[in-house]
C-alpha cells in the first residue's frame, strides 16, 4: 500500500495517529481534544464507513462530546492531527538512497519536496530520523510523520435507515469518504457515525463519490457473521449506475478479473485484468438495463464479489464507463491521458438496495436508500 491512502474496498488496520502541535496561524482558531477511542486500534471488520455529526440526519440520536476530539476551524474546515504513514522496504529497493526511494515510489511529491520533509525531521527509518542520504535495506520500517493539515471539505450528514442493538445502516452522501485515507482523516463517515455510536464499525465500504447504503455492526458477534456471509448469495447488494453509451443488450453477466495495473501518479490502481495476466482476481457482476437515453444507459448492478471499484471497472470493461468517471475508460483501464485518482468524483453510482438475514435474529432485512436527485436529470424525457 502506498502513501496516497488505502485503496477503496481493501480492509485495513486503523493507523496510529500522531498528535502534533498545530501551525500557530491555525491553532488559535482551532479546538483541540483527545484522540477518538478507536485511534491506534486495528479495525475489527474491514471496510469502514464515515458517519454524521451532531445535528445530522440520524433520527433519535443525541450528540455527544466526541466532537471535541478533533480540530475544527469552522463548520466547513477540519484540521486533523497528522498521520504516520508506514511502509516496509522490500528487497527490490535495497541499495537505493532513501531520497531516491521516496521520490521514485511516491511521486506525488518531487525530490525537492521530499528533501524538505527530511530536513524537517518528518521521516524516520527504524525509528531514527533520516537525512535522505542513507541506503535502504530490505525489511526496514519507513515512516513519514505527516504534520496536521486542513482536510478537503466533505458532506457532514447522513440518514439512518435501520438501527437496533446489533446493527446500524445509513445512507451515505456522495463526496464523503467511508474510511480515513487519500487526504481525509476526520472528514469521514466512520468518524461521524462513531461520534454518535462509538461501537459501530462498517462491515463494508463505498467509494468516496458513491452514495447509498453502508451497514455497520455494533457488536463483534454481528460483525463476524456479516463478514463471513458478505460475498455469498445470502447478501444481495444492488446498485444504480449511470453509464456512457447505449447498451446493446438488456442484461450482462460480467466476469472480468480485477487486478493492479500501473498508474502514473500513485504507482498502481485496481483495473480490468485481461488475458490471464498474473494477479487478476475472479470477479462477478450482473447488470440489467433500467433505461436508455440518446447517449447514456442506466443499469441496475448486483455484486457477487467484492473487488475494489468493481462496478466502475466492470461496466467500463463492457464498453460503458460511468458518466463522468475521471479514472476508468473503455476496457476498464485507467484513462490514457492523465487519469484521475480512485477517490475523485464526478460519476453517478448509488448503493440502492441491501437485502440480508439479520445476523442475530434471522429476520429478513430489506433496506433501500432513495436515489440522489442527480439520477433524475439523466432519465428519458
Amino acid at each position: 500500500m502506498g502513501w496516497g491512502g488505502p485503496e477503496e474496498g481493501v480492509a485495513l488496520g486503523h493507523p496510529d495517529l500522531q498528535v502534533r502541535e498545530a501551525p500557530s496561524h491555525l491553532a488559535k482558531n482551532a479546538r483541540w481534544g483527545p484522540r477518538s477511542p478507536s485511534a491506534g486500534d486495528p479495525h475489527p471488520i474491514g471496510p469502514r464507513t464515515p458517519a454524521g455529526h451532531p445535528g445530522s440526519g440520524a433520527s433519535g440520536s443525541k450528540p455527544n462530546n466526541s466532537c471535541r476530539r478533533c480540530h475544527s476551524l469552522d463548520s466547513n474546515y477540519m484540521l486533523n492531527r497528522g498521520y504516520a504513514y508506514t511502509t516496509i522496504i522490500s528487497s527490490k529497493h535495497r541499495g537505493q538512497t532513501l531520497l531516491s526511494h521516496l521520490a521514485s515510489l511516491y511521486s506525488h511529491s518531487t525530490p525537492q519536496a521530499w528533501q524538505q520533509k527530511l530536513d524537517n525531521g518528518e521521516v524516520t527509518v527504524d525509528g531514527v530520523i533520516a537525512t535522505g542520504s542513507e541506503s535502504v535495506t530490505s525489511g526496514q520500517t519507513l515512516v513519514w510523520n505527516r504534520p496536521p493539515w486542513i482536510e478537503p471539505d466533505a458532506p457532514q450528514h447522513f440518514e439512518v435507515l435501520f438501527d437496533d442493538p446489533h446493527l446500524l445502516a445509513v445512507n451515505k452522501p456522495g463526496g464523503l469518504p467511508t474510511l480515513p485515507g487519500g487526504g481525509f482523516m476526520e472528514n469521514t463517515l466512520l468518524r461521524l457515525v462513531q461520534k454518535q455510536t462509538p461501537n459501530a464499525n462498517p462491515v463494508h465500504r463505498l467509494g468516496r463519490a458513491t452514495s447509498g447504503i453502508v451497514l455497520f455492526a455494533k457488536t463483534p458477534q454481528a460483525a463476524a457473521k456479516l463478514s463471513a456471509n458478505w460475498n455469498t448469495p445470502g447478501v444481495q447488494k444492488i446498485y444504480r449506475a449511470l453509464a456512457q453509451g447505449i447498451a446493446e443488450h438488456d442484461a450482462y453477466e460480467i466476469l472480468t478479473p480485477i487486478g493492479l495495473v500501473p498508474h502514473p501518479l500513485i504507482g498502481s490502481v485496481w483495473a480490468a485484468n485481461r488475458g490471464g495476466k498474473p494477479g487478476g482476481k475472479p470477479s462477478k457482476s450482473s447488470a440489467k438495463v433500467i433505461s436508455r437515453t440518446t447517449s447514456t444507459t442506466t443499469f441496475e448492478v448486483s455484486l457477487h464479489s467484492g473487488r475494489p471499484h468493481q462496478i466502475r471497472i466492470h461496466l467500463a470493461s463492457i464498453g460503458h464507463p460511468l458518466v463522468g468517471d475521471p479514472l476508468y475508460g473503455l476496457a476498464g483501464q485507467p484513462l490514457e491521458d492523465l487519469p484521475g485518482l480512485p477517490g475523485d468524483g464526478g460519476y453517478f453510482l448509488h448503493a440502492q438496495f441491501l437485502k440480508f438475514h439479520h445476523p442475530m435474529t434471522g429476520e429478513q432485512i430489506n433496506l433501500e436508500a432513495a436515489l440522489p436527485s442527480g439520477f433524475a436529470l439523466h432519465q428519458p424525457g
